[in-house]
């Protein structure tokens, strides 16, 4: 994780407007957020805070994880190709190796989903088809299948579509095709709200995700999933999900 730049007002944005973002208000957000975390036992590794990189705190978009297969990206905006190094210092400190995607290819993080079966990329506005074969090529030999897939109206694939504790999946059938998901073999719920197809799952029942996905709650508690909410508002008029504000390393 990375404590967010006191200029998170002047991050990225895609697919919405510019609204006016209560600064203390998303920094008490997203240290909730991370108590939250740390109180399902998981461990908190801080990437170097960056001052002047607004996108800094979404650490999500800097590196992926598949199984030990760490990699570090190459962000589609260029703004946010500066918050990769720090990524790679920590990894080294922690005494773990990495591979890199490089140019012309271009990888946010928030595009990479990884199934039990696939590693799904998304085709976004953000995320290029050299990345994809750059992917495939570093995990040659892996039992997982990596495959584009289309994003539309979203900003990253996980904004879409992400992993429940039992390897279904929840998805917005406004972001992406949800026929083309189950037609890889995967059990597909689809979120009531459009946020609530981006879910965290933290240890073996818990899915955290949005207070502003109530009705998606509802439907997890459902199917038996234990849930736990977190209000990121302010967070989500800059385009972020639960996912994007973490890293989960093996």
């Amino acid at each position: 994780m990375r404590r967010p730049s006191l200029r998170l007002a002047e991050g990225e944005l895609t697919h919405l407007a510019r609204s006016a973002v209560d600064v203390p208000l998303a920094l008490t957000q997203h240290a909730t957020y991370l108590e939250l975390l740390t109180r399902h036992g998981l461990a908190l590794v801080e990437l170097a805070e960056l001052p002047d990189h607004p996108d800094g705190l979404f650490v999500e978009d800097v590196l992926v994880a598949i199984d030990a297969q760490l990699v570090l990206t190459r962000p589609g905006a260029v703004s946010r190709r500066g918050e990769v190094d720090s990524a790679a210092l920590a990894l080294c400190a922690l005494g773990l190796s990495s591979a890199r995607i490089a140019a012309p290819a271009t990888l946010d993080g928030g595009d990479v989903l990884v199934l039990d079966r696939h590693v799904l990329v998304g085709r976004s506005t953000r995320s290029n088809a050299a990345a994809l074969a750059q992917l495939s090529a570093l995990l040659h030999g892996s039992t997982r299948s990596v495959l584009g897939v289309d994003v539309q109206r979203a900003l990253h694939l996980k904004t879409a579509v992400t992993r429940l504790p039992d390897g279904s999946l929840i998805a917005c059938a406004d972001f992406v095709d949800i026929a083309r998901l189950e037609a890889l073999g995967y059990r597909v719920l689809a979120a009531p709200e459009p946020s609530g197809s981006d879910v965290l799952c933290v240890g073996d029942q818990v899915v955290l995700l949005p207070s502003d996905a109530p009705r998606t709650a509802e439907l997890l508690q459902q199917h038996g999933f234990k849930v736990e909410c977190v209000d990121i508002s302010e967070l989500q008029k800059l385009e972020a999900g639960v996912t994007c504000l973490s890293v989960l390393l093996p």
